[in-house]
């Protein structure tokens, strides 16, 4: 594609000094159907292709280290990246070594960026609702050296409430699991669906941040910025970053 590669900023993290962003489609060297700025290598893109996208991603970025990226499996592993680097099959990491760069792909799940208030601590979090079920974030919470209400989350786009139809079952274990969940679903007709979102800033207020802020974006909604596996199927993935500045 010829457009210029095309980021989203989080403003939350002006006062610390961390770096993040999340990608979108736009830019990149991948032909259709993962068209643009396609960053995963599991989806079928052309390898060099990926690479040279991740590369322009560093390039953009000014990244002095590649990021860590992770072979998730849509569960509740973290990984701290500046201990063993080499174990990356989790679906969060997190560190408190400057230059090091947490990331988590994603075409529909909820990408979250945590950081402490010092700016000290960062971690990314690859949320979909298999991930949310199992505790992923509170299991990375649980990884912080702050307290959670020192931590500030970002919720980049994911898809959203009126795109993302599931079954009554589903529904039904989150409500047992924790009531105060039912506001996350709505009922159509005779379908249910979920806010990704929703349940991931619930779980992150419950466990005492009070720092949250939401993108907003529906990646569903938005062919034209975003991948979406549950619109187009074979498709690309996008990637939320962060990283403490520094060497």
């Amino acid at each position: 594609m010829n457009s210029p590669l095309q980021f989203i900023e989080p403003e939350c993290f002006e006062s610390v000094a961390v770096g993040a962003c999340f990608t979108t489609r736009l830019g990149g060297c991948s032909a259709a159907p993962f068209a643009g700025l396609n960053l995963a290598l599991h989806v079928g893109d052309d390898p060099a292709a990926v690479a040279l996208n991740r590369a322009k991603v560093q390039e953009k970025l000014g990244l002095q280290h590649a990021p860590c990226w992770l072979d998730q499996k849509h569960g509740n592993r973290v990984v701290r990246i500046d201990e063993d680097p080499s174990k990356l099959s989790a679906d969060a990491s997190i560190t408190r070594t400057p230059g090091l760069v947490c990331v988590v792909m994603v075409a529909d799940c909820v990408p979250l960026l945590l950081c402490d208030r010092g700016g000290t601590e960062v971690a990314a979090i690859h949320a979909g609702w298999r991930g949310l079920e199992t505790g992923v974030i509170g299991a990375t919470l649980d990884a912080f050296t702050a307290v959670p209400s020192d931590i500030i989350a970002w919720l980049g786009p994911s898809i959203g409430l009126s795109a993302y139809q599931i079954g009554a079952d589903l529904r039904r274990r989150f409500v047992v699991a924790d009531p105060g969940t039912a506001s996350a679903f709505d009922r159509q007709g005779p379908s249910w669906y979920m806010d990704l979102a929703h349940l991931a800033r619930g779980q992150l207020e419950q466990a005492g941040v009070q720092f949250v802020h939401i993108d907003g974006h529906c990646v569903y909604q938005c062919s034209d910025l975003f991948y979406s596996y549950r619109r187009d199927g074979r498709t690309g993935r996008m990637a939320a970053l962060i990283w403490i500045e520094g060497s």
